[in-house]
Order: structure tokens, then C-alpha cells, then sequence
């Protein structure tokens, strides 16, 4: 049996990068530039307020003229009247900030509806029926969510109660939490079309 020289240890191959996945899930990681994906969470962080406010303030205002038993639609009618602002607003902010590309503004910007549109129907779907099943659990669980709103007011006072008064208590509750819902999903499935299509530089 041959010794082993202490000064000359036994070559063993060792891999340079131990803790970085391959294969499939390395292509999923390298579709997230660590600082383009945290300036596009910044620019989203904003775009994501911008469109759920606009969105609240026309699903309450369609709320206050359509019936309760409509909110499954209504939520629809909202979204798609706040999409194309919210979209235009979103796509400034990703060229300028985030994927950095210079001219080709109107194709960029149709490129950017693409995208969207592609992800809107499965959306709108979703928001319905994720409507449908909170309206259910709030019916029935409306002794349990009193209580809570009751422990809550205890806490808090002024204005914020009274938004939260209005929202907890108003008919298109669960039309604002399924749309934050949705809103927050899309982001992932959003930053890969627009890195992939509508910013593609190659």
C-alpha cells in the first residue's frame, strides 16, 4: 500500500461554486440580476401603490353605483379601466430606471401592453374568483372579523380608524384584498416578460 506524503496530500477535485444551483434552476437565478431585479422591486414597490390606489378609487366608486351581488364584476370593470394608466406609468418607470434602454419608445410601449395583456385574462379570472371566495369566508366568519375590527379600534383612533371602519365594514372589502392579492403575484411573471420582451436588447 502506497504512503501518503503529508507534504502532498491527494489531489480531490472540488467545485468552484458549491452553493450555486445548476442546470434549470441556474437559468432561473440568472433571469434575476441581483441589482437590475432590486431596482425593479423599487420602481414595482411604487408602480404597485400607484395602481392598487387607482384602483381602489374606481372599484369604490363603481361600488357605490352597482349592487353588492355584482362585486364579482365590478372588481373586473375596475381593473380594466385603471390598466392602461397603470401600465404606461409602469413602463416609463422600467425603462428609465430599471432595464435602461434608450429610444424605440412606442414599440417598447406596445411591447409593454404585450406583456401585460398576456398575464391580464388569467388575472381578471383570478381576481373574480378569489372575490368570490373571501365574500364566502367574510359571511361566514362575520361574528369573528366584528371582534377583530372591535380589538383593533381599541388601538388605534382619527382618521385611520375611520378609513378602516369604512373599508372593514364597506361591501367591496374583499374586492380590495383579492386585487393586492393579484397585484402582488404578477410582479415575478411581470419582470421576467418585460426582461425577456420588452426590454430585450439583443
Amino acid at each position: 500500500m502506497a504512503e501518503i506524503n503529508p507534504k502532498h496530500p491527494p489531489i480531490v477535485p472540488i467545485p468552484q461554486d458549491p452553493f450555486i444551483p445548476r442546470g434549470r434552476l441556474q437559468h432561473i437565478v440568472n433571469l434575476f440580476p441581483r441589482g437590475q431585479f432590486v431596482r425593479y422591486l423599487c420602481v414595482g414597490a411604487f408602480n404597485t401603490v400607484f395602481g392598487y390606489f387607482s384602483y381602489v378609487i374606481f372599484l369604490t366608486l363603481l361600488s357605490t353605483a352597482l349592487p353588492p351581488r355584482l362585486l364579482y364584476l365590478t372588481v373586473i370593470l375596475a381593473s380594466a379601466l385603471t390598466t392602461p394608466v397603470n401600465i404606461t406609468v409602469a413602463y416609463f418607470g422600467y425603462k428609465l430606471f430599471v432595464f435602461r434602454t434608450s429610444g424605440n419608445y412606442l414599440r417598447e410601449w406596445l411591447k409593454c401592453f404585450a406583456v401585460y395583456g398576456i398575464g391580464m385574462i388569467p388575472g381578471l379570472v383570478a381576481l373574480s374568483a378569489l372575490t368570490r371566495l373571501l365574500q364566502a369566508i367574510f359571511h361566514n366568519h362575520a361574528v369573528t372579523l366584528h371582534n377583530v375590527l372591535r380589538t383593533v379600534e381599541n388601538h388605534i383612533g382619527g382618521q385611520p380608524l375611520a378609513l378602516l371602519q369604512r373599508v372593514a365594514t364597506g361591501n367591496a372589502m374583499a374586492g380590495y384584498i383579492a386585487g393586492a392579492i393579484v397585484i402582488g403575484v404578477s410582479t415575478i411573471y411581470s419582470f421576467v416578460g418585460h426582461k425577456k420582451v420588452t426590454f430585450k436588447t439583443n
